[in-house]
C-alpha cells in the first residue's frame, strides 16, 4: 500500500469518526432537549391528546360511566342530526350569539382602544379599570352580579323606573335572556382591548401626518390607514373571539342554566348536561367532536378569507 493509499484511508476514518461524534453529540443534545420539555410533553400526553383519543373512541359507544363501553358505531352522530331537538337548538343558540356578541365585542374594544390611544395624564388608570372586566369575567361572583342586576327587581329596572319605563325579569324572559348573556360578553372586552391598544401604538405616526397633509380626514384615516395597519391584530381577535364564543358556558351554566324555554342553552352547557347530568359520556363525547369540527371549520373559514383583508407590510400587501 503506497502513502497516497495510506492517506486517502486515514482520511475516510478521521471523517468517519468525526460524523460519528457529530451524531453522539447531536443524540446528547436531543436527549437534553427533550429531559427539558419532558413535563410538557407528559402532561400534554396524559391531559390532551389520551383524553382526546379516548373521547373519540367513547363517541362510537354507548358509555355511561357504570358499565363498559359498547360499541355502536355512527348511531350516536346519527342520532344526534335526526333526533335531538335540542342539538339543533343548541347549535341555533350558540351561532346566534358568537355571530352577535363577537363583532360587537371587537368593535367596542377598537373604540375603547382608540380613546386609549392618548399621552394624557391617568389614562394607564382608565386602562386598568376597563380591563378588569375580563379578568373577572369568567367568575362564578360576577355572574351572580349580573343575574341580580337583570332580574325582575334588579337594578336594571330601577334605572328604568326612573325615566318611567317598566321593567321585566330579563333573564326569565325567552326574547331577552339570551341578550342579557350577550351584553355580559360584549363588556368584558378587556383582552381584546389591550391587543388592539398595542397595535394602535405600533402603527407610525408619519403615516397620520402625510394622510393629514394631503387633506385627508379622520374618517378617511381610519378606514385607509388604522383598518388596514391594523388588520393582522383584527384577525388575531377575530379567530380567538370566534373559538372562545362557541366554547361559551359559563354564562349560561350560572346565569340562566338554559332556559327559559332553551334561549339560552349554549352547545357547551347541552354537552355539559349530558355528561355530567345525564351520564351518557358517549353521546357527550360525539358532541364535543361535533364542536371541534364546528370550530375548526370556522377558524379554517378566517384563515382563508384572510388573504383578502389583512395586510401584513413585511409582504408588502394583502
Amino acid at each position: 500500500m503506497n502513502s497516497k493509499t495510506e492517506a486517502l484511508v486515514e482520511r475516510k476514518a478521521v471523517q468517519r469518526h468525526a460524523k460519528i461524534s457529530k451524531l453522539q453529540s447531536q443524540r446528547k443534545i436531543d436527549l437534553i432537549g427533550f429531559a427539558f420539555i419532558s413535563p410538557w410533553l407528559i402532561g400534554f400526553i396524559g391531559f390532551i391528546l389520551g383524553p382526546m383519543i379516548a373521547s373519540l373512541y367513547f363517541s362510537f359507544t354507548d358509555y355511561n360511566l357504570l358499565s363498559a363501553p359498547k360499541w355502536i358505531g355512527l348511531d350516536n352522530y346519527i342520532n344526534m342530526f335526526t333526533n335531538d331537538p335540542r342539538f339543533l337548538q343548541a347549535l341555533k343558540v350558540t351561532f346566534i350569539f358568537v355571530f352577535v356578541s363577537v363583532p360587537l365585542k371587537l368593535a367596542f374594544a377598537l373604540i375603547v382602544a382608540m380613546l386609549f390611544n392618548t399621552n394624557r395624564k391617568g389614562v394607564g388608570i382608565y386602562r386598568t379599570v376597563f380591563y378588569v372586566p375580563s379578568i373577572l369575567g369568567g367568575s362564578v361572583a360576577v355572574a351572580i352580579v349580573w343575574k341580580q342586576l337583570f332580574n325582575a327587581d334588579g337594578a336594571i329596572n330601577d334605572i328604568l323606573s326612573v325615566f318611567g319605563f317598566q321593567g321585566m325579569n330579563w333573564i326569565a324572559s325567552p326574547d331577552y335572556a339570551l341578550s342579557t348573556l350577550i351584553l355580559l360578553v360584549v363588556w368584558q372586552f378587556g383582552s381584546p382591548m389591550l391587543i388592539f391598544l398595542a397595535g394602535l401604538k405600533a402603527i407610525p405616526a408619519e403615516l397620520y401626518e402625510a394622510a393629514s397633509v394631503d387633506g385627508a380626514n379622520s374618517l378617511t384615516k381610519f378606514l385607509r390607514i388604522t383598518i388596514p395597519m391594523l388588520s393582522p391584530v383584527i384577525f388575531f381577535n377575530l379567530v380567538m373571539q370566534t373559538i372562545q364564543g362557541f366554547m361559551a358556558f359559563t354564562q349560561s351554566f350560572l346565569i340562566t342554566q338554559g332556559g327559559p324555554l332553551d334561549s339560552t342553552l349554549f352547545y357547551a352547557v347541552y354537552l355539559y348536561e349530558k355528561a355530567f347530568g345525564h351520564f351518557d359520556m358517549g353521546y357527550a363525547s360525539a358532541l364535543a367532536w361535533i364542536l371541534l369540527l364546528i370550530a375548526a371549520v370556522f377558524t379554517m373559514f378566517i384563515f382563508r378569507s384572510a388573504k383578502s383583508w389583512v395586510y401584513y407590510e413585511s409582504e408588502g400587501g394583502k
